[in-house]
């Protein structure tokens, strides 16, 4: 599909052409093309001009394309865009976007910006190289205008590129900025649209987009903590990370040498178990710190099984939990990995430091529990192996048996008669750490307990839980408290 270049600053504007209901990356950079009103800058380092390429391909890019450009010499890029500590990070990103934009702007405003929607795609990929064999990945965003003259709004990714090859890695980089652009001019008013598009053309077995943040007035309202969820809800992401003030991260921004706690919960809400247990798993975990290390970085985790009720997630409920540990300050991590296992991988890929999981008794036993671990060839044994091939320990929480109120610890628990020597070399070896601390009066909270009464409006939660969290709850009606408004927003982020 080709045409005649055009004068990019004459005549009106020609309007898009409809597209099929799921246009291929071909159709996608034409409808681009054949709109006189989008006019952009393409700047990418790293993989060579995949994204500016396909503009090329179809043909009608004069009327796209203002400007080109790859700084791949570090001096170069440097002089350009100023120094950066990693060359592939955000930083250097949004430093892209904001020169590129600002230099459009600076140059062609005056002259064509009462009928023109300008826009930057930029990109910092490390791809796959003779001299970086390992791990691909790269950030790429794009700033623009939703209409002529508009402050500008902006999209920003993370993206893991798995293929094995240069070349394909490339291609789906291609591709992947060809949806991103194409999302962000044609469909910025609907974030779910634009997700759910990035992926068109490719796979998760392809490319995996761990982060993304929508920023600027075309997403006023638009909650990015949403977007995370949304990202591990579609497959597109094992993981999603935000700050304990709904900042969405990037988990090697976070964690990148860094020692990790984390404990796993389902936080409906926190209660003064869920307190104790990091707590005093924290002060045991800073015990094993070098003198001059950093504080760890704690993170609360939770499940999509944790966050599902039936088939379906409430969002209004996850922003509910997402405000409650966020106004306690620890960071939340949202993840589709129901085996432990597989969360040790995902932290151990992202630090070298230190990683320690908090859990109780009960979560203990789940996980040396054979059943869960069937599509493993090594079943059980393989999961530990894979479990504690890191720096990791499990530290354990006592509970109540809510049978006689005996108390069972790490040290007490009975295991299936096969593991025990499993077991016992797990502890001899300090993989398994007993919490040496607790409050055994608090042992009988349950967090079902907890939220039955609030929901009811009957006395006594307030002290199963810390007088934080009480004080969120009531201020912010979560959880069903008396009051709340159903289906009402929770506090964004």
């Amino acid at each position: 599909m080709t045409r005649e270049p055009a004068d990019p600053g004459a005549g009106e504007p020609r309007a898009a052409p409809p597209l099929p209901a799921a246009p291929d990356t071909h159709q996608k950079a034409a409808q681009v093309n054949l709109d006189g009103q989008k006019y952009g800058t393409f700047a990418e380092i790293g993989a060579g001009q995949e994204v500016a390429r396909w503009f090329f391909r179809v043909g009608g890019a004069a009327g796209t394309v203002a400007k080109t450009i790859s700084a791949y010499d570090m001096r170069v890029s440097d002089a350009i865009y100023g120094s950066s500590k990693r060359y592939v990070s955000r930083e250097r990103l949004t430093t892209m976007l904001k020169y590129e934009y600002e230099l459009l702007l600076e140059r062609l405003d005056a002259e064509r910006g009462a009928g023109t929607t300008f826009f930057v795609f930029a990109d910092t990929v490390a791809a796959r190289s003779y001299s970086h064999p390992l791990d691909s990945n790269g950030w790429l965003g794009i700033r623009f205008q939703a209409a002529p003259r508009a402050a500008p709004s902006e999209i920003i990714a993370h993206v893991l590129m798995l293929d094995r090859e240069n070349l394909q890695q490339q291609e789906a980089l291609g591709i992947l900025g060809v949806n991103l652009v194409h999302a962000a001019l044609f469909h910025h008013g609907d974030p779910h649209s634009v997700i759910g598009s990035l992926l068109d053309g490719l796979s998760s077995k392809r490319v995996a987009v761990d982060m993304i943040k929508f920023s600027g007035p075309a997403f006023e309202g638009v909650d990015n903590r949403l977007m995370s969820l949304l990202l591990v809800q579609h497959g597109m992401a094992e993981a999603a990370m935000f700050s304990a003030g709904g900042e969405v991260v990037q988990a090697s921004e976070v964690l990148y040498k860094q020692a990790v706690l984390v404990e796993r919960g389902r936080f409906r809400p926190v209660t003064r178990v869920t307190h104790d247990m990091l707590s005093y798993a924290l002060a045991q975990f800073r015990d094993g710190a070098s003198a001059g290390d950093p504080a760890p970085v704690v993170l609360m985790e939770m499940t999509l099984q944790d966050l599902a009720h039936g088939e379906d997630i409430d969002h209004q409920d996850f922003l509910a939990r997402v405000d409650l540990l966020g106004a306690l300050g620890w960071m939340v991590l949202i993840s589709g990995y129901f085996e432990y296992y597989k969360l040790a991988s995902y932290l151990s890929r992202h630090t070298r430091g230190r990683i320690g999981i908090v859990m109780g008794v009960p979560s203990l036993l789940d996980l040396l529990d054979e059943q869960y671990y069937a599509d493993l060839d090594g079943g059980l044994l393989e999961s530990i192996g894979r479990l504690f091939k890191s720096d990791l320990k499990l530290f354990v929480y006592p509970m109540r048996k809510p049978e006689d109120g005996s108390v069972i610890t790490a040290e007490t628990v009975e295991v299936p008669m096969k593991l025990r020597h499993l077991y016992a070399h797990l502890r001899e070896h300090g993989y398994v750490v007993p919490i040496r601390d607790s409050k055994e009066e608090d042992l009988r909270i349950t967090t079902d307990e907890v939220l039955e009464l609030i929901q009811l409006g009957r006395p006594g939660w307030e002290d199963m839980v810390p007088a934080e969290v009480a004080g969120v709850i009531r201020e912010r009606k979560l959880f069903g408290y008396p009051g709340a408004i159903e289906g009402g927003p929770a506090r964004g982020g």
